[in-house]
């Protein structure tokens, strides 16, 4: 296997992606080439679709095809209440609870200053100049309860406090280093119930 290039530039980039390891990125490739020449213009072709179709929605940061994300162009929503979330795949876990009816909005990443992450690298600006036209209430901060969560939930309250917006964190129903995405639905709503401020 060693002498295959191709196999091996393969298996490295999929040891590319989060939370791949070798043995991982190993069944990858060889599950790829097992596809018949159809199976990979298809699988070939979602991704090509995926990168080029899929961005940012102009209001939330979530990701969308259209100029809007679903939810933001929902007028059933209720604009006065942003949770604010670390990645997409955040939104699909509140969703699930079927409990939350607010709007989001996406940071794409929690401010690190070991990794060199500050708040310019995230999507804080967006979040602030939405929070100026006086139709929001209450920020929920649901960045996942790590170090670099709780830093980036601090420092975000700490601009909006000012603009007289009451800001609440999720409650401690989420253990400690864990993450939203794979938080139970009754979890993440006793975390909404039991929100406070911050």
């Amino acid at each position: 296997m060693a002498d295959i290039v191709s196999l091996q530039k393969l298996i490295e980039e999929f040891r590319k992606m989060p939370s791949v390891g070798l043995k991982s990125a190993e069944r990858f490739a060889y599950y790829v080439l097992g596809l018949d020449d159809q199976e990979i213009k298809s699988l070939a072709g979602a991704i090509t679709d995926a990168h080029e179709k899929i961005h940012t929605c102009s209001i939330c940061c979530n990701l969308t095809e259209g100029e809007k994300c679903d939810i933001c162009g929902n007028p059933k929503r209720d604009v006065s209440t942003i949770c604010v979330v670390e990645n997409p795949r955040d939104i699909a876990a509140f969703e699930r609870t079927h409990e939350y009816r607010g709007v989001y909005h996406v940071l794409h990443g929690v401010m690190s200053p070991i990794n060199g992450i500050g708040p310019n690298d995230i999507r804080v600006k967006e979040l602030i100049s939405r929070l100026a036209d006086d139709a929001v209430n209450e920020v929920i901060m649901a960045t996942n309860p790590t170090a670099e969560g709780e830093a980036t939930a601090v420092y975000i309250s700490k601009l909006i406090k000012p603009m007289g917006i009451k800001v609440t964190r999720l409650a401690y129903g989420m253990p400690v280093g864990s993450d939203l995405e794979y938080a139970d639905e009754v979890t993440l709503s006793r975390a909404l119930d039991g929100r406070q401020l911050l």
